[in-house]
C-alpha cells in the first residue's frame, strides 16, 4: 500500500528524527537520494549543465547540496536564487566549493538572464518552494518557473512542484510543472491527486528514516493489497455463496447502460447476476445467464447487494424501492440524482455512492471546476453529507468513507477511458464486490483498480469502448493475482 501524509504528520515526524540525528543529517540524506535521482535522469553527469532554482527555505537547501555533488561529479551547476540574503548558507557554501556558482535571479552573468540560463540546461531543479508553502508561486518565480517550462532538459522538483498545495493536489495559481518529483519519507496527498499530480510528472520517493503513524491521509492499492481483497470462490461454493447483485437500471432510451452495467457485474466476482429494468430483451439478447425478473427490485428473488441508477431516466420509484432494500447499496448516474438524501443517510446496510465531477457538483450545490480543482476537500464533504461511502470518479478516482481515515486515491487507469459507458462498466464491477462481501470502501477501491487496468490493457494505446473494458476485466483480474 502506498500512503502519504499531511504536512503536519511530516513535520511532526522530522522534527523527532532530527533531535536523534547530528545537525544537518537530514538535509544530507536528502541531498543525497536527489542527487542520485538527478544523475539518473541526465545519464551522463560530466560536462551537463545544471540550473537549480533556489528559494529561501529548506528545499533550496536540498537542491543547493544535491548540486554541490552533481558539480563534484563535473556539472556545471549554477543557482538562480530568488533571495540570495536569505538562501541556505550552508548550501550554498558547499555548491561554490564543489566549483559552482550562484547568482541573483535578477542578474545576467555573462549576458545571460536567468530564462536564458534555465531554457539552454540539461536539467532544471526546483527548490523554489517546499511543503510549507500555500497558493501559486510568487510574481518573482514566475517568470522562472514559464522558462522551466520552455527548457530542453529535464525539471526536477524538490519533494513537490513549487506552487502545488501539498495537503489537498490543489493549484490556485502558476506552478511548476516537473518530468520529475524526488520526495523524502513519503508521498504527500498532492502529488497522487490531480490537478497537482499533473504537475508531479513520474514520483521516485527517497527514504530518509521518518517513523510515521499507522494511519496516512491517503493510500493508494497496490496489485498484493487487490489480490488480498479478490473474491476467490473455493471447493464449496456454489452461485449463492458467492454472492447475487440486483441490476436495477436502463431505460427504453438507456438499454444500452443496463447491458454494460450487467457486464461489469458478470465478471466482478459474485456467482449471479439479477437484473431488473425495461431494458431485459437486450441483457438476455448479450448475456443470457442473467437472471431476469419483470416484477420490480422487492420480487426480484435474494440479492447481497444493488446496483441502481445506470440510464434509469426518471424512474424515481425504482431507485426509492432499491434504497429501501436491507443489503449494501451502490447508487450511480442518474439513481444519484433521483436518491432522496434523507432516505440514503437512513440506511443501515452500506451504501456506495460514484458520481463523476459534475453529479458530484450537482449534489454539492457548486460549480463543476470547483470540485475538480479540490477533489480531496469533494470527496469528504460528500461522504459526511451523505453518510455513505464516496468514489469521485475522475483522472484521480477518489473512495471516501463516511466515518472518515484514510481516502483511497487509485493508481490505474488510462484517460481513454473517458468513454460512454465505462461508468455504467465499473458501477456492475464494483456492486458485484459488494455482493462477494467486500466492504464499501473495499468493494469501490477493488472495482476502480480493476477497471482502470482493464482499459489501461485494453487500449493499448489507442481508443476503446465500455464493453472493451468489461471485456478486459478478466484479464485486469489475472494480471494482479499473476
Amino acid at each position: 500500500m502506498r500512503s502519504a501524509y499531511s504536512v503536519e504528520t511530516v513535520r511532526t515526524a522530522e522534527r523527532e528524527l532530527m533531535a536523534r540525528l547530528p545537525e544537518g543529517a537530514l538535509m544530507q540524506r536528502a541531498a543525497a537520494g536527489l542527487a542520485a535521482a538527478c544523475a539518473d535522469l541526465l545519464g551522463r553527469v560530466y560536462g551537463s549543465r545544471v540550473v537549480l532554482l533556489v528559494g529561501s527555505g529548506d528545499n533550496g537547501g536540498d537542491a543547493l547540496f544535491a548540486g554541490a555533488r552533481l558539480a563534484r561529479r563535473g556539472a556545471g551547476v549554477t543557482a538562480v536564487l530568488l533571495a540570495p540574503e536569505r538562501a541556505h548558507a550552508a548550501g550554498l557554501a558547499a555548491l561554490r566549493r564543489a566549483g559552482g556558482r550562484a547568482v541573483a535571479a535578477g542578474e545576467a552573468p555573462g549576458g545571460r538572464s536567468a530564462e536564458e540560463l534555465i531554457e539552454g540546461a540539461d536539467l532544471v531543479v526546483d527548490g523554489i518552494v517546499g511543503i510549507g508553502g500555500k497558493g501559486g508561486l510568487r510574481p518573482d518565480a514566475v517568470p522562472l518557473a514559464a522558462a522551466a517550462g520552455r527548457t530542453r532538459g529535464a525539471v526536477v522538483a524538490v519533494d513537490l512542484p513549487s506552487g502545488v498545495d501539498v495537503d489537498t493536489g490543489e493549484v490556485r495559481g502558476v506552478a511548476v510543472r516537473a518530468d520529475a518529483t524526488v520526495t523524502f519519507g513519503t508521498h504527500k496527498p498532492g502529488l497522487l491527486i490531480d490537478p497537482a499530480r499533473e504537475y508531479a510528472g513520474s514520483v521516485r520517493l527517497v527514504d530518509i528514516g521518518l517513523e510515521l503513524p499507522v494511519e496516512p491521509e491517503l493510500e493508494a492499492l497496490q496489485h498484493v493489497d487487490v489480490a488480498r481483497l479478490l473474491p476467490v470462490p473455493r471447493a464449496e461454493s456454489d452461485k449463492y455463496r458467492r454472492g447475487v447483485v440486483g441490476i436495477a437500471a436502463g431505460s427504453a432510451r438507456y438499454p444500452g447502460a443496463a447491458v454494460l452495467a450487467v457486464a461489469g457485474a458478470l465478471r466482478g466476482g459474485a456467482g449471479a447476476v439479477r437484473y431488473v429494468g425495461p431494458a431485459a430483451d437486450a441483457v438476455i439478447a448479450r448475456f443470457p445467464e442473467t437472471l431476469v425478473s419483470e416484477q420490480g427490485p422487492k420480487h426480484a428473488g435474494r440479492v447481497q447487494a444493488w446496483v441502481v441508477g445506470p440510464g434509469a431516466g426518471d424512474d424515481a420509484a425504482t431507485v426509492g424501492e432499491v434504497l429501501a432494500a436491507e443489503v449494501p447499496v451502490l447508487i450511480d448516474a442518474d439513481g444519484l440524482r433521483l436518491a432522496d438524501a434523507g432516505a440514503v443517510r437512513g440506511r443501515r446496510a452500506p451504501t456506495l455512492m460514484t458520481p463523476h465531477a459534475g453529479e458530484a457538483a450537482a449534489l454539492l450545490g457548486v460549480e463543476r471546476g470547483e470540485v475538480e480543482g479540490a477533489r480531496l476537500a469533494a470527496v469528504r464533504e460528500l461522504a459526511g453529507r451523505y453518510g455513505a461511502t464516496v468514489l469521485l470518479k475522475g483522472s484521480t478516482t477518489l473512495v471516501a468513507d463516511s466515518g472518515g481515515g484514510a481516502v483511497r486515491v487509485n493508481p490505474t487507469g488510462t484517460s481513454w477511458l473517458a468513454t460512454a459507458g465505462s461508468g455504467d462498466v465499473l458501477s456492475g464491477l464494483a456492486g458485484s464486490l459488494l455482493a462477494a462481501g467486500l466492504s464499501a470502501v473495499d468493494a469501490g477501491s477493488v472495482g476502480a483498480y480493476l477497471h482502470g487496468l482493464a482499459g489501461r490493457l485494453a487500449a493499448e494505446g489507442a481508443p476503446v469502448g465500455a464493453h472493451d473494458v468489461a471485456e478486459g476485466i478478466p484479464r485486469a483480474w489475472r494480471n494482479v493475482l499473476g
